[in-house]
């Protein structure tokens, strides 16, 4: 039955030729994007997702930056501590030359006293951005990655550098428990197998100089890493054992006795007392214009060598550390963005290929419509 009021072809026509339009309009707003997911309304747990991976990428490149900007401050740390250490390589050299005693040792002290003032130079400029890890105590940390937690919950990790302290001025002394005894105190100089005891206390630093004077001369132990106050006590027994003659030491834990074995009295100084808490504080004391302090400077510049080692070696673990993580935060980034295009990115050779099965089908569409229009004009026959 043939209907005036209601053309169900053209109904159908037309319902047809808008999904097509629909989804022909889905297709190209995929194109003009690129994603497939574009906004909430396309799909919203797609979507979520997404913005939440997208969100944690922009954060990994600003890690990214910090880890950057740490490396570069450890890395100007650690090529100045490298420096610092062969300058006290060059320092070793003028001590050892200094132990001839057909040298000019005030010539060499100027040598030395040169080098002291570079190492001063090169520790104050190794800074970068005004941060300088060669001096004061305590650590920075630098901003290396960003954790999520399965319940949405977001924190940080750092990675921990701490300073190095190896600048030669400065510093805060720590004081020797005890006192040695002085023998020229004593009734006529001429007792023998006089004994004093000192107890090295305190808390030992690498870099710390301990130092005991006999008269004019100094004698003193640099702290390595590691040491102990048993360790300081022995590493000074060893020095006053091998300087001042008549005198033997004996060490007990942390205590020393000094006992004078000859006729005549021993002028030992009245403590034992730590020159500086700085890494290299003391080496500005080092003075190899005597033969005793030649050799007392021999014994002490290993302990500075070390000092400056240890920092070398301790910023290159930092930097290498940085390096590594800036690496996988970079390898993150790429995982997470591949992700995420995974997630959103419209496949457009498929989109290619819908494209063109639409703009036919649209074509089809509109004919289907045109012809079902006509069929009322049928009806006009039937009257004439």
């Amino acid at each position: 039955m043939s209907s005036l009021l209601t053309n169900e072809s053209a109904m159908v026509a037309l319902t047809t030729l808008r999904s097509i339009n629909k989804n022909l309009a889905m297709v190209q707003q995929e194109i003009s994007t690129g994603k497939s997911v574009s906004n909430a309304r396309d799909n919203a747990a797609i979507w979520a997702v997404s913005t939440v991976m997208q969100s944690d990428v922009d954060s990994f490149s600003a890690i990214s930056n910090s880890l950057d900007l740490g490396a570069s401050t450890v890395a100007v740390a650690r090529g100045a501590s490298e420096q610092v250490t062969g300058l006290l390589q060059q320092m070793k050299d003028n001590i050892v030359a200094a132990q001839e005693d057909n040298v000019d040792r005030a010539k060499i002290q100027t040598d030395i006293d040169q080098l002291v003032s570079q190492i001063d130079t090169i520790v104050n400029a190794a800074q970068f951005n005004g941060l300088n890890l060669l001096k004061g105590t305590g650590s920075i940390d630098i901003l290396a990655s960003l954790n999520r937690a399965a319940d949405g919950t977001v924190s940080t990790t750092d990675i921990s550098v701490s300073r190095n302290d190896i600048s030669v001025t400065g510093g805060t002394a720590i004081t020797a428990t005890g006192t040695l005894g002085d023998p020229a105190s004593m009734a006529d100089g001429s007792t023998t197998a006089t004994t004093a005891t000192s107890t090295v206390g305190g808390t030992v630093i690498a870099g710390e100089t301990y130092t005991i004077s006999n008269g004019t001369d100094e004698y003193y132990y640099v702290a390595r890493t590691g040491d102990g106050v048993n360790d300081v006590a022995a590493g000074l027994a060893a020095v006053i054992g091998d300087n001042i003659e008549d005198v033997s030491v004996s060490v007990s834990g942390a205590v020393l006795t000094f006992t004078n074995t000859g006729s005549a009295a021993v002028d030992l100084g009245s403590d034992v007392a730590d020159a500086s808490s700085a890494g290299l504080a003391a080496v500005s004391n080092i003075d190899v214009t005597t033969s005793a302090g030649a050799t007392s400077a021999l014994t002490a510049i290993e302990g500075f060598i070390q000092v400056g080692i240890d920092a070398a070696a301790a910023f290159g673990s930092a930097q290498k550390r940085i390096d590594i993580q800036n690496e996988f935060v970079t390898t993150l980034t790429d995982s997470l963005k591949a992700g995420i295009s995974g997630l959103t990115d419209a496949d457009m050779e498929e989109a290619s290929a819908r494209l063109q099965s639409l703009q036919v089908q649209q074509q089809l569409g509109i004919q289907a419509l045109t012809i079902a229009n006509g069929q009322p004009q049928a009806l006009l026959a039937l009257f004439r």
